[in-house]
C-alpha cells in the first residue's frame, strides 16, 4: 500500500499482511529495508524527508548468511516486489551493510531502528555505520513507539551534515560554517537546529595532485545534506598540463640548451640522456674532478649543498625526501619546509597558525611567536577593571604573566588574586551593606550606580570552589558580616553574602524562654514557608519546562487518527428503561 491518509485502509492492510518467521534467531530485515528503499510503490514525494521505521526484537542476517541455505547469488539491490511479496528470498543473498548504506544515500532515506533493550547495543552500532540513521529503545509492549519516533525525528531534523561523493586523494574539500554562533569553524555538521533555523556552509575545493588517468581530470562533485534530496553539482575541470607542454610548442635541439643538448619547453630545458644542468651544460660521462664546485658552498660552510644535495657541474641538486610533502630547496639546499618548530606535532601550530618557509615559521594574522602558537592580541588579558592583567602583569601569548615581588605575589586568570594583599573585601563591603542590609554609607542611588554586581543572599556562606575569597568585617555595633566573591570567566564578579549579620547578645533568661517559645513557632512557620517556597519553585520550573517543550514542539497537536479508545459504549435496543 502506498503512502495515504486512509488510516482505516492502512489498519486493514496491516491486519491482513502475511506473517513469516525464521527458524534461527536473526531476521531477514535487511531484505525488507532494501525493498522499502528501492521500490517506488511507496510513493515518496520528491522533496519529502523520507523516514523508514524498522521495529524488531532480534538480530539481523546480512550478506554471506545465505550460504547456509545454499544461496550464493549476491543481492543486486533491485526491486522484486509482486503483490506485496518479495520474490527473491530463496534466490538472492541478504544485502550487505555497504549496499544498504549506498541505497539509503542514493534515495535519501533516514532509518529509525526501534528495538527492544536486549538488541539496542547491536542496532546502535548498526545505526552508526549507516548514514543518517538512528536507533531507540522500544518498550516490550510498544507503548512508547509514538514518543520514540518523535524523539528520533527531532534528533534527525535538528542536525545538518554535509557530504560529498569524492572518494580519492587527489581532491580535498574543506567545509566551514558558523552554524548558530558567530564563530566560523571547520565542520561539515551543525547540531541543535530548530524549525525555521537557517545555516550556511562554505566549501573549499582543493586539487592536491593530478590523477595519472587523464579521464579523471574532469569530475562531477555532488554536495548534499544527509537525508535530503537537495544537492549542489560542481563540474570540475582540472588543468593538469600547460599549453606550452603540447608537442607543437616544443623547441627540440634548442640552442638555448647548450647548443642543442635538450628540448626547450615551458621556459626550461628538458635535457637529453647523459646531460643535466639548467641549460644541459653538464655531461654525466665527464669524470674530470677539476670542475669548479665553489658555487655549491654556502659561505663559511664546509659541506657542499649543506650536506643535503649533490653538486652537479657547479650547481646543487637537492636530495628528494621520502615524504612528498617535504622538500629541500634553495641555491645551496639551505631551506626546507619541515624543520620549523612544532606544536602538538604540527608545523608552526598547523596551517591555521602559520607556514614553514625556509626553516622558519611565517605566522598568519593574529598569531606570533617562533612556533606561531601565541595569540597576537591582548583582549583575552583584559580584566574587569579595564586594565591589562589588572595592572599586575604582562600579556604574553594571550595569557597574563603575573608580577612577583618580595611582598606581593599575584596570581589568577587576570592576576587579580594576591594572597598577601588586602583583596576586594574593603572595596565590596559598602555595596554588600547597602544591597543586603540597606545600611552603610551609600544611599540607594549611590548603591545602584556604584556597585557593579548584585549580591546573592544565602543563609550560610562558606568557601566551596577554587578562586573564592572569604571576607568578614564588623560594624560599630560589633556585628559580624560575612560574604565571599569570585571572578568568573566572563570578567564579572559573583558575590554571595550571608543574609543575616551576627551580633552578640547579652544573656537574658526571660528572653531565652520567650525566644525558645517564639523559635518553635517561627520554625514551624519557617518550615511552612520553606515548603510553600519549594513547591512554588517546583511548580514554576515544571510549568516553564512544559512551556519550553510546547514551544519547541514540531509536531502538530491533534489526536492520532488510528487511535482507538479503551472504552466503548453500546446501547441495548431491547432495553425499555425505567417504567
Amino acid at each position: 500500500m502506498p503512502l495515504s491518509l486512509k488510516t482505516e485502509e492502512f489498519k486493514r492492510q496491516v491486519a491482513a499482511a502475511n506473517v513469516s518467521g525464521n527458524l534461527d534467531a536473526p531476521e531477514g530485515g535487511f531484505d525488507a529495508i532494501m525493498q522499502s528503499v528501492v521500490c517506488q510503490e511507496i510513493g515518496w514525494r520528491e522533496k519529502a524527508r523520507r523516514l523508514l521505521l524498522f521495529s524488531t526484537d532480534s538480530g539481523f542476517h546480512y550478506a554471506g548468511d545465505g550460504k547456509l541455505g545454499g544461496i550464493v547469488k549476491p543481492n543486486d539491490g533491485q526491486c522484486y516486489m509482486e503483490d506485496g511479496e518479495y520474490t527473491q528470498s530463496v534466490h538472492q543473498d541478504y544485502p550487505s551493510l555497504s549496499q544498504i548504506n549506498a541505497k539509503i544515500k542514493e534515495h535519501h532515506v533516514n532509518i529509525i531502528f526501534a528495538v527492544t533493550h536486549d538488541q539496542i547495543d547491536v542496532y546502535e552500532k548498526l545505526a552508526n555505520e549507516l548514514e543518517g540513521c538512528s536507533s531507540g529503545r522500544l518498550e516490550s509492549d510498544s507503548s512508547n513507539v509514538v514518543q520514540l519516533v518523535r524523539d528520533q525525528y527531532d534528533k534527525i531534523t535538528s542536525k545538518v551534515e554535509i557530504k560529498d561523493n569524492i572518494a580519492n586523494n587527489n581532491i580535498q574539500i574543506t567545509y566551514s560554517s558558523k552554524c548558530l554562533s558567530d564563530k566560523v569553524e571547520k565542520t561539515n555538521t551543525c547540531q541543535g537546529l530548530k524549525f525555521g533555523d537557517s545555516v550556511a556552509f562554505d566549501a573549499i575545493i582543493e586539487i592536491k595532485s593530478c590523477p595519472k588517468d587523464r579521464s579523471e581530470w574532469n569530475q562531477t562533485i555532488e554536495i548534499s545534506p544527509v537525508g535530503l534530496s537537495d544537492k549542489l553539482v560542481v563540474n570540475l575541470e582540472m588543468i593538469c598540463e600547460c599549453e606550452c607542454e603540447q608537442p607543437w610548442n616544443e623547441e627540440r635541439d634548442s640552442q638555448k640548451c647548450s647548443g642543442g643538448m635538450g628540448t626547450f619547453e615551458c621556459g626550461i630545458c628538458n635535457c637529453y640522456e647523459n646531460r643535466y644542468g639548467r641549460q644541459c651544460e653538464c655531461d654525466a660521462k665527464d669524470t674530470d674532478q677539476a670542475k669548479d664546485e665553489k658555487g655549491c658552498y654556502f659561505p663559511n660552510d664546509t659541506k657542499p649543498c649543506f650536506g643535503r644535495g649533490d653538486c652537479r657541474c657547479g650547481v646543487c641538486e637537492c636530495h628528494p625526501r621520502e615524504n612528498r610533502d617535504e622538500e629541500v630547496t634553495g641555491k645551496y639546499c639551505e631551506c626546507d619546509n619541515f624543520s620549523c618548530d612544532r606544536v602538538d606535532g604540527q608545523l608552526c601550530g598547523g596551517p591555521d597558525h602559520g607556514n614553514c618557509i625556509c626553516g622558519q615559521c611565517e605566522c598568519l594574522d593574529t598569531w606570533t611567536g617562533p612556533d606561531c602558537n601565541c595569540r597576537d592580541r591582548n583582549d583575552t588579558c583584559l580584566a574587569p577593571n579595564g586594565k591589562i592583567c589588572s595592572g599586575n602583569g604582562e600579556c604574553t601569548c594571550g595569557q597574563c604573566k603575573c608580577s612577583e615581588t618580595d611582598t606581593e605575589r599575584y596570581s589568577g586568570l587576570y592576576c587579580e588574586d594576591c594572597p598577601t594583599c588586602p583583596g576586594k573585601c574593603d572595596a565590596f563591603k559598602d555595596c554588600v551593606l547597602c544591597q543586603v542590609f540597606q545600611a552603610g554609607p551609600l544611599s540607594e542611588a549611590e548603591c545602584n550606580s556604584n556597585c557593579s554586581f548584585l549580591a546573592i543572599q544565602a543563609p550560610h556562606i562558606e568557601v566551596t570552589e577554587e578562586g573564592q575569597k572569604l571576607c568578614i568585617f564588623k560594624d560599630e555595633d560589633d556585628c559580624k558580616y560575612t560574604f565571599i566573591y569570585k571572578l568568573e570567566q566572563d570578567n564579572n564578579y559573583i558575590v554571595k553574602a550571608k543574609n543575616e549579620r551576627e551580633c552578640p547578645e547579652p544573656v537574658n533568661i526571660l528572653a531565652i524562654i520567650l525566644g525558645v517559645i517564639i523559635g518553635i513557632v517561627l520554625i514551624g512557620l519557617a518550615l511552612l514557608l520553606i515548603w510553600k517556597l519549594f513547591t512554588t519553585i517546583h511548580d514554576r520550573r515544571e510549568f516553564a519546562k512544559f512551556e519550553k517543550e510546547r514551544q519547541m514542539a514540531k509536531w502538530d497537536t491533534g489526536e492520532n487518527p488510528i487511535y482507538k479508545g479503551a472504552v466503548s459504549t453500546f446501547k441495548n435496543p431491547t432495553y425499555g428503561g425505567k417504567q
